[in-house]
C-alpha cells in the first residue's frame, strides 16, 4: 500500500467513523487540540486501525503522536514495517 493511499484511508476512516470534519483534517492539526480526538476516540481509533491496517496499536507508541501528521507517519511506518 502507498503512503498515499494510506492517508487517504485514514482520513476516511476519521471523517466516517470519528466525524471529523473533513476540511479540518491537514498534516499540522493537533489530534486533541484541532480535531478534538478524546480518549474514548483513541479507543476507537485503536480498534478501527487494527482493524482496517491489520495490527495492534500501542497506547505507549501513541504519546509521540501529537499531529495528524505524526499519526500518518506512525501508521505508514507500521504498515510497512508488517
Amino acid at each position: 500500500m502507498q503512503n498515499d493511499e494510506i492517508i487517504r484511508k485514514i482520513n476516511l476512516l476519521l471523517v466516517d467513523e470519528i466525524e471529523i470534519d473533513e476540511e479540518a483534517l491537514k498534516p499540522s492539526a493537533e489530534l486533541k487540540k484541532d480535531l478534538g480526538i478524546d480518549s474514548l476516540d483513541f479507543v476507537d481509533l485503536f480498534v478501527i486501525i487494527e482493524h482496517n491496517f491489520g495490527f495492534k496499536m500501542k497506547a505507549e507508541e501513541m504519546s509521540e503522536v501529537k499531529t495528524l501528521e505524526d499519526f500518518y507517519n506512525y501508521i505508514i511506518n507500521r504498515v510497512h514495517s508488517n
